[in-house]
């Protein structure tokens, strides 16, 4: 029996299925909305910034920050990996790791681009993992799961960040820093209390439609690890293409990508489009803002754009390999 799921939800009356209600269209509304506010607050930010700035901070990046940066790269999308292979192990299936850094990096490559990962994720997954015998509900666990080390990875890293710099949080919210640290103390207060439900068998917590039956100590502990690894690459690529004159170190770096990385898949913004950039801007007003740009360019090439190119062709692979396998069936 899986140990993390989702409870079935109340089928639909025919009156409520029938057309295209307002629940479906909302997402895509708050997402175009988000990015529209951001490129305008965006615009306003950059305003008397040249392109020419811009593509000298760029080029002004060292080939070695270049290689950093990439590998910063890898570690975030190997972590992505371990997402789903300790779902997977979570669940009782036991997949190749090959195969499951395919399906893995495919999901992300396409999700963090077009948004709504939630949604577009389990599209990806179930299409792959149905050929390995999950079911859609096992898939749709599987989701829940991936979703939920990341949101531990967030509130265990955000607990760390905000207790030990306040500041972050403070200037971006003009907040008093004694209320930050009491939400960084609250973030690890809560990631206690999860993993002493792990250990103690304490009963399932049930929240609407979502059930959470706590994972085994194991696996609870590879989510710790496998959750915060990958925001480490993932801020890791921003820090190291930023100038190290200006660097304000990586503490404040990760700070400040959790909150506009937490903010951008919120808003349900098309790859954070305009959200990561505004946050940032704000948040390192001593930094030249050519340099963020540029900083902001190296992330969303290596993490975003680059993995989006190969995911595509992992798909049309994928299906042109599934579509030939099916020729001798349909043919017999």
């Amino acid at each position: 029996m899986p140990e993390f799921e989702l409870l079935p939800p109340v089928p639909a009356t025919p009156s409520k299925s029938a057309g295209l209600g307002w629940s479906n269209l909302i997402w895509p509304v708050i997402g175009v909305g988000a990015v529209a506010l951001s490129l305008w607050l965006l615009v306003r930010e950059l305003r008397g910034l040249s392109l020419s700035e811009v593509e000298h901070a760029v080029a002004a990046i060292s080939s070695s920050r270049w290689a950093l940066a990439i590998g910063c790269t890898l570690v975030a999308y190997l972590a992505l990996a371990w997402y789903d292979r300790i779902a997977l192990a979570h669940l009782g299936f036991k997949l190749p790791w090959r195969f499951i850094s395919a399906v893995s990096f495919t999901t992300y490559a396409l999700s963090h681009n077009i948004g709504m990962s939630m949604f577009s994720g389990a599209m990806v997954r179930y299409r792959a993992y149905s050929t390995k015998g999950l079911t859609l509900a096992e898939v749709g666990i599987l989701v829940a799961f991936c979703s939920f080390t990341f949101a531990l990875g967030t509130a265990l890293l955000g607990g760390v960040v905000f207790l030990a710099e306040p500041d972050i949080l403070a200037g971006l919210f003009h907040l008093p820093q004694g209320t930050v640290r009491l939400v960084g103390g609250g973030f690890l207060v809560l990631v206690a209390l999860y993993v002493a439900g792990s250990a103690f068998n304490f009963p399932p917590l049930t929240i609407g439609t979502f059930k959470l039956v706590y994972p085994r100590l194991n696996i609870t502990l590879r989510q710790l690890v496998a959750g915060p690894l990958e925001l480490l690459g993932a801020a890791g690529i921003i820090y190291c293409a930023l100038p190290a004159a200006e660097n304000p170190g990586f503490l404040i770096v990760l700070g400040v990508f959790l909150a506009s990385f937490s903010a951008a898949l919120l808003s349900h913004a098309p790859g954070g489009l305009g959200v990561l950039e505004v946050v940032f801007l704000k948040a390192l007003p001593d930094i030249p803002k050519a340099d963020v740009l540029a900083a902001l360019l190296v992330f969303r090439l290596l993490y975003l754009l680059a993995p989006l190119a190969f995911g595509i062709v992992a798909v049309v692979l994928f299906e042109r390999s599934r579509l030939a396998s099916g020729l001798p069936e349909s043919a017999a």
